[in-house]
């Protein structure tokens, strides 16, 4: 009887340890990919997030992991954004952390969004009200739209849609505590271990996808008034270059810049006739700076980039030039144009000087110690000595030109 029992332990033990040794692997075998959501929502940001749920999905990971920490940003990126999570096939759990953060604007859309929400203590969501990259508000029309959008994503999450709607309406935000009692997110989650505890996983490994290299550097520049500076700091450079052959510094400058606009108007919603316009407007400045006085092509030149400006970004969007920015910027580029590549062309207009001065003689103005100044056939040039100090009154020969300066010697 005695050695039934012990079988019969035994046998519990090993299906027990078979159970546990199972459940383990299993549990070792759920992954989490993990994702961050920082500075402002656009199109890069964008990109980051949708792929890292589609890798997520190509992985067969359990659940993503994301952390949001953004004022808000473009409304095109976050509808992106919120389509990815909605249509993901793994689970997205989403935490606003560590305190201190927000999930304002867009970000309280992407929040709404999620499989699981939480938020950690001395957060806050809300103040969702659409308005432009330059912080105008938006009228009726854009907001009545943005606030049935996240009262229908508030409704498919079971979460609180008249909440969301006063979101966008009145801009008002809660904290995480209150956004708890009110339904608008799961719990109050002080660590990510916390959140994805909430969401139902217990046994998972973290997989970070950081964002790479380049779209970080990208994302720093992507902004509407940075994208039209330096448009404009590439034309000019690229037109200093055609005044001044030879590729200068302000030439590279200038092709970097363009280039770094380009990319960005890649990223933002430019409008063709504002790019034409700012082309057109340097175009005819570049005219005015070949010609004395105020002219018809000068006043024109500074229409063209106003108008370049404010035509640059698409009437649609939130996004557009600053009108102050926009005045500073286009003045400054007008008085460039305008005196120093005025000054440049009649520099390339003058007559070249007779530089055919070596073996010429003249006479010392000052005392050459070894830096003074000469008269070589009735010009006063600065020049060097090549063999000791030379005082003033004597008379020398040249023995070598170098751009400004000579280098001289005493006559024998």
């Amino acid at each position: 009887m005695r050695g039934s029992v012990r079988l019969v332990a035994a046998g519990a033990l090993i299906v027990g340890a078979v159970l546990c040794f199972g459940s383990s692997a299993g549990a070792a075998s759920e992954q989490v990919v993990r994702l961050d959501l920082d500075g402002t929502v656009q199109p890069i940001s964008a990109s980051y997030i949708v792929n890292g749920i589609h890798d997520a999905e190509k992985r067969h990971a359990t659940a993503v992991f994301l952390r949001i920490d953004t004022p808000g940003g473009l409304d095109s990126s976050m509808r992106k954004i919120v389509r990815a999570i909605i249509d993901s096939h793994v689970l997205v759990a989403c935490w606003v952390g560590p305190s201190g953060a927000r999930a304002a604007s867009a970000g309280t859309f992407i929040l709404l969004a999620c499989d699981s929400a939480t938020m950690a203590p001395g957060t806050n969501v809300g103040a969702a009200h659409p308005v432009g990259v330059q912080g105008q508000v938006l009228d009726h029309k854009v907001t009545n739209d943005a606030a049935a959008f996240i009262r229908s994503i508030a409704q498919r999450r079971r979460r609180n849609a008249a909440w969301a709607g006063r979101a966008v309406e009145r801009s008002v935000s809660v904290s995480a505590e209150e956004a708890k009692a009110m339904n608008v997110i799961d719990a109050v989650a002080s660590t990510p271990a916390a959140a994805l505890h909430v969401a139902g996983l217990r046994h998972y490994t973290v997989h970070g996808e950081g964002i790479a290299l380049g779209r970080g550097f990208l994302d720093s520049l992507i902004d509407p008034n940075l994208a039209f500076l330096f448009f404009l700091f590439g034309i000019a450079g690229i037109i200093f270059e055609v005044f001044h052959p030879g590729l200068s510094i302000p030439a590279v400058v200038g092709l970097f810049a363009l280039v770094l606009a380009l990319l960005s108007f890649e990223l933002l919603p430019v409008n063709l006739a504002g790019v034409v316009l700012l082309v057109a407007g340097v175009a005819f400045l570049m005219i005015e700076a070949h010609k004395p006085g105020i002219h018809l092509a000068g006043i024109a030149g500074v229409i063209a980039l106003l108008l370049g400006g404010l035509l640059l970004y698409d009437a649609g969007s939130i996004v557009e030039v600053s009108r102050p920015f926009l005045a500073v910027v286009v003045a400054i580029d007008a008085a460039f144009m305008l005196a120093v590549m005025r000054a440049g062309w009649r520099v390339r207009r003058m007559p070249k000087p007779d530089t055919s001065v070596v073996g010429a003689e003249g006479v010392a103005t000052s005392d050459l110690d070894p830096v003074g100044t000469v008269r070589v056939r009735s010009e006063q040039w600065t020049a060097e000595s090549v063999k000791g100090k030379i005082p003033t009154g004597t008379k020398i020969h040249v023995v070598e030109h170098r751009g400004l300066r000579l280098k001289v010697d005493r006559n024998r």
